[in-house]
C-alpha cells in the first residue's frame, strides 16, 4: 500500500513523532496507518528499555483534586529541561486525576488504568510521551486523599503537599488560606509525624538513644558537673598529652576551651564519655539535659507542635494557630493527616565527571 507525504504529517500529528521515524514506519507498515502508529510503540518499548537504567531523577509532582478526594503523584524523567515541559507536567496531572477516579490499589494497578480523559492506559500514555521526549520516564508513587483536603505544589512541581481536614468549614476562605498556609509548612519543613502520639514506642526509643549518643560524642554539650567527671577519668587515666593537659589547667575557665584542645584531645573526652555511657544515663543532670533536647525534636519532627513559620500572620504552633482560626471561624478544624512528596527523593543521581569524559576523548 502506498503512502504519501500527507500520510507522513497525519501520522506526526498523531503521535508527535519525528517526521523521518513516520517515514520509516509506514514505509515497514506498507503505509498501514495504524499498523505504523504500532511500529512506533513498538521500537518506542525497545529504546525505552535500553534507557531504563539511566537514572530518571528529575520530574515533577502532579496534583489533581475533585472535592472528595485528592492525589499527587511523582513522575521522573532524566532532565531538569523534561521536567519543565508543559506536556510533561499536564501528564502527570492527568495521572493524579487517574488516582482519584480510579483509586488503584497499588502502582501496578495505576499503570493498568485507563488515563483518565483518555482511551488508553497510564502505562500506554507514559510510553506515547516517551515517544516524542526519548527520555527514561518513570511512574514512581502516588497519593490519595480522601475527604475535605488542602493542597500545595511548590516551586512548579518540586514539592507536592496534601493535608486531610475534619471541617465543618470547608467552603470559608479563612479556612481555605490557613490550610495552604499548614501545606505550606509541611513543604518547607518536611515533619514526620502530625502528632507526638503518633510516635511508636519504638521510634521514640531510637530517638533518646540518637540524642543520648549524639550528647556523649560532643563532649562540649554535656551539662557541666557531667564534662567536669569525663575530664576527671581523662586526667586520671593519663589520656590526654601534655600539651592538652596544660592548655585545660589555663583555659578551663574559658567558654572557648575547645578552642585550644587538640582534635585528638576532644576525641579523647568523646571515647571516654561513650564508654561511661550507663553511668551518665543514671545521673539525674545528664537525663533532665537530654530531656530538654528530645522535647526540642519532637518539636521539630510533629507537624502540630513544630512553631509556625509564617509567624508574620500568627506567632504560635501549628496546633496553636489552626485552633486559633477554627475559634475566629465558630467552626471545628482538624487537621487529620498529610502527605509530602519531593521529586527524586531518595533517588541516587548519578554524578558525571565531564574533566575525565573529555580526557579519555583526547587519549
Amino acid at each position: 500500500m502506498a503512502f504519501t507525504a500527507k500520510d507522513v504529517v497525519t501520522l506526526r500529528e498523531r503521535t508527535n513523532v519525528g517526521m523521518m521515524d513516520c517515514k520509516k514506519a509506514l514505509t515497514e507498515a506498507d503505509g498501514d496507518m495504524e499498523k505504523a502508529i504500532q511500529i512506533l510503540r513498538e521500537k518506542g518499548l525497545a529504546s525505552a528499555a535500553k534507557k531504563a537504567g539511566r537514572v530518571a531523577a528529575e520530574g515533577t509532582i502532579g496534583v489533581f483534586s475533585d472535592g472528595n478526594a485528592s492525589a499527587l503523584v511523582e513522575l521522573n524523567c532524566e532532565t531538569d529541561f523534561v521536567g519543565n515541559n508543559p506536556e510533561f507536567k499536564a501528564l502527570a496531572n492527568q495521572i493524579a486525576k487517574t488516582v482519584v477516579v480510579a483509586k488503584p490499589a497499588d502502582l501496578e494497578a495505576l499503570k493498568a488504568a485507563t488515563i483518565a480523559d483518555g482511551s488508553v492506559s497510564v502505562a500506554d500514555a507514559i510510553q506515547e510521551l516517551f515517544l516524542k521526549i526519548r527520555e527514561n520516564l518513570s511512574l514512581r508513587r502516588f497519593e490519595l486523599v480522601e475527604g475535605t483536603v488542602v493542597s500545595y505544589i511548590h516551586a512548579g512541581g518540586s514539592v507536592g503537599v496534601l493535608v486531610g481536614f475534619d471541617t465543618d468549614a470547608a467552603d470559608k476562605p479563612e479556612f481555605v488560606e490557613m490550610g495552604k498556609n499548614v501545606a505550606m509548612q509541611v513543604a518547607a519543613l518536611s515533619p514526620e509525624y502530625l502528632n507526638s502520639s503518633d510516635i511508636s514506642d519504638a521510634a521514640l526509643a531510637e530517638m533518646k538513644n540518637i540524642i543520648v549518643e549524639s550528647s556523649l560524642n560532643k563532649p562540649d554539650t554535656l551539662p557541666k558537673p557531667i564534662f567536669q567527671q569525663v575530664v576527671a577519668k581523662v586526667l586520671d587515666g593519663g589520656l590526654w598529652s601534655a600539651e592538652d593537659v596544660a592548655a585545660y589547667e589555663e583555659q578551663k575557665n574559658n567558654k572557648f576551651l575547645f578552642n585550644f584542645l587538640s582534635k585528638e584531645g576532644i576525641a579523647k573526652l568523646a571515647e571516654v564519655a561513650v564508654a561511661n555511657k550507663d553511668e551518665f544515663m543514671s545521673n539525674p543532670i545528664f537525663m533532665k539535659a537530654n530531656e530538654g533536647r528530645i522535647k526540642k525534636q519532637i518539636k521539630e519532627v510533629c507537624l502540630m507542635e513544630q512553631a509556625f513559620v509564617r509567624n508574620d500572620v500568627f506567632d504560635g504552633s501549628v496546633g496553636a494557630y489552626v485552633a486559633d482560626v477554627a475559634k475566629k471561624l465558630g467552626a471545628n478544624i482538624t487537621v487529620k493527616s498529610f502527605v509530602r512528596l519531593a521529586k527524586g527523593e531518595g533517588i541516587e543521581k548519578k554524578e558525571d565527571d565531564f574533566a575525565a569524559e573529555v580526557a579519555s576523548m583526547v587519549k
